[in-house]
């Protein structure tokens, strides 16, 4: 069970207090009624508030609300709408978290995308829980009906094309975007794909404007994020943070060597460097922060995390099918100590990774590289030791949440 603290770090925005699930009753006495508006309304106060995706993109919601309701003007085809509370990213607990203590704050902000789109369907998918949320959106008489959907477990599901097809009846894996979702989906019709938190911020902005949004985080980058917290001997924790915190009052940093930002699609940073930043909202990522400890091995973490990556990649193009396996073969024999031909190995990855890079059918392979770069940057030191037979850490115990393989 993953511990939640949402009241650390700020008056809890997403989270119910106590880690005590919010019914219906208790829901609306807690946030008040929820007022739908004027679509373009809408969209100027989703554009004030400066509200960006928590799906790992970041990109402006208004932005996104606005593509999806100009491209079912220019089709004429009724938009739908999916929540994606998918979470495959297997270190993150925040949507799960959400899901389970403020379900009727996503579903809510689910009815306001719909509203401000013109949405004609809406789905909430889901790889757990989806006998509770089916239960909660029955108490509920909102203008849409909401079906909610059981995703397979795997690290792509939650991707938008993915999910698309998935809700379309096809199986959930990616597809060449183009053109996007948000103008061909479910049905061939605009869609659009929006994170459960995100949603949730939605529902907050249409209740109570962008003024009062914007009480939490920075100008540039308002609001407040959720996180899913890392740290060696204790469970994950789930919080909510303002944008601006610094990282080190998020994760303990004395005695670590590294922090992954971001997730398996993230980067790992040395601890010095991350000490000096702030949660960003561009470098967030998945919401992860895991602080790792100068007793466990960074290669080898990263080893695992790419191993797992590269079987979780759908297949389907040459990044996949062949780069992320060549790999993560090679990051494996970089984690064995006194592998020969280590510095060739590196030049390698260094190689594969500008031949994988933009050149898939979705970004996995993108964030794949990503996390291998910034492994080879930040374990340049103690790459070097391997190559020696050497390996400095003494615990092997794994930091990172690696599922099992079938």
């Amino acid at each position: 069970m993953t511990a939640t603290f949402p009241d650390l770090f700020m008056s809890p925005r997403l989270l119910a207090p106590g880690g005590t699930p919010a019914d219906l009753p208790t829901h609306e006495q807690r946030y008040g009624p929820l007022r739908y508006g004027d679509p373009a309304a809408l969209l100027r106060s989703v554009a004030e508030a400066g509200l960006t995706g928590r799906g790992g993109a970041a990109f402006p919601v208004h932005r996104k609300l606005a593509a999806v309701a100009e491209a079912a003007n220019r089709t004429g085809r009724t938009p739908v709408v999916i929540a994606n509370g998918a979470e495959g990213e297997p270190a993150s607990r925040k949507d799960k978290t959400l899901l389970a203590l403020s379900p009727h704050l996503v579903l809510d902000g689910l009815q306001v995308a719909a509203q401000a789109v013109g949405a004609g369907k809406a789905y909430l998918a889901v790889e757990e829980g989806a006998s509770y949320l089916e239960s909660a959106a029955a108490h509920r008489t909102d203008p849409i009906a909401v079906e909610v959907v059981r995703l397979p477990k795997r690290f792509l599901s939650g991707q938008a094309s993915a999910l698309a097809r998935f809700v379309g009846g096809a199986e959930a894996l990616p597809a060449h975007q183009d053109p996007p979702v948000r103008e061909r989906g479910v049905g061939r019709a605009p869609t659009l794909v929006q994170n459960v938190e995100t949603l949730a911020h939605l529902a907050l902005v249409a209740r109570y404007g962008p003024d009062w949004y914007r009480t939490a985080g920075t100008p540039s980058q308002p609001g407040s994020a959720l996180c899913t917290l890392h740290t060696p001997g204790d469970q994950p924790r789930v919080v909510e943070a303002p944008f601006g915190m610094p990282l080190n009052r998020l994760v303990p940093l004395n005695g670590m060597s590294a922090v992954l930002l971001g997730g398996y699609h993230g980067t790992w940073l040395p601890a010095t460097e991350a000490a000096q930043l702030p949660l960003d909202a561009t470098t967030m990522g998945a919401g992860v922060i895991a602080a790792l400890p100068t007793t466990r091995c960074g290669v080898t973490e990263t080893a695992r995390v790419l191993r797992y990556l590269a079987l979780q990649s759908a297949g389907q193009c040459g990044p996949c099918l062949n780069g992320l396996p060549r790999m993560a073969a090679a990051f494996q024999a970089l984690a064995t100590p006194g592998t020969p031909r280590s510095s060739n190995t590196r030049a390698d990855l260094a190689r594969w990774s500008g031949l994988v890079e933009g050149r898939g059918a979705c970004h996995h392979p993108d964030g794949t590289v990503r996390l291998v770069r910034s492994a080879l940057t930040t374990f340049a030191t103690e790459l070097d030791a391997h190559a020696r037979g050497l390996c400095t850490a003494t615990d092997p115990t794994p930091l990172l949440p690696v599922p099992q393989e079938p």
